[in-house]
């Protein structure tokens, strides 16, 4: 059986990426009443519906030290929510999940409110960027398919040929 004083003696040092407190702080997020999205700008929502990707990042931005955290967000409220109630459950969640999980002191929590809107509004706005960006992406295809089609009956004219190519 291992010692507590055996393990005390192990020297090491425990840290973090960015990117594990900006999941954490996105995740717990989740379950604030009047949040609808972190935002990460016009350009990351857009990426996040032509790629999959893991999205609980977006509109996250942290500076982890080795014993403390500041956190800044980027946010979407929902209309007639109390915006001060919203940035208190914001930092509560967030101070709760970090130091639950890393028992690093979350000592600043910045957000920034850059869009208001209706659940319906925010709904409809997924739903409509979502469609948009499906039909591009598939005119994109369809004309992709249709050049590659060309270009190999290009080809094909250029190889049907009687003699043989080599000797």
């Amino acid at each position: 059986m291992t010692d507590v004083r055996e393990l005390q003696a192990i020297k090491g040092e425990l840290t973090y990426a960015d990117k594990v407190i900006e999941k954490i702080v996105g995740i717990a997020l989740e379950s604030v009443d009047g949040l609808l999205a972190v935002s990460g700008g016009f350009f990351a929502d857009l990426k996040d519906k032509l790629v999959n990707t893991d999205t609980t990042r977006d509109g996250v931005h942290v500076e982890v030290g080795t014993k403390q955290v500041a956190v800044d967000l980027d946010i979407v409220a929902e209309y007639q929510k109390h915006v001060p109630t919203i940035y208190e459950a914001i930092k509560a969640v967030i101070e709760t999940e970090v130091k639950r999980m890393t028992d690093l002191e979350v000592v600043e929590v910045n957000v920034n409110v850059v869009d208001i809107k209706t659940r319906a509004q925010y709904e409809a706005d997924k739903v409509s960027l979502q469609v948009r960006v499906t039909d591009a992406a598939s005119s994109a295809a369809d004309f992709t398919s249709t050049q590659a089609d060309k270009a190999a009956k290009g080809i094909g004219h250029l190889t049907e040929s009687k003699e043989p190519r080599v000797i």
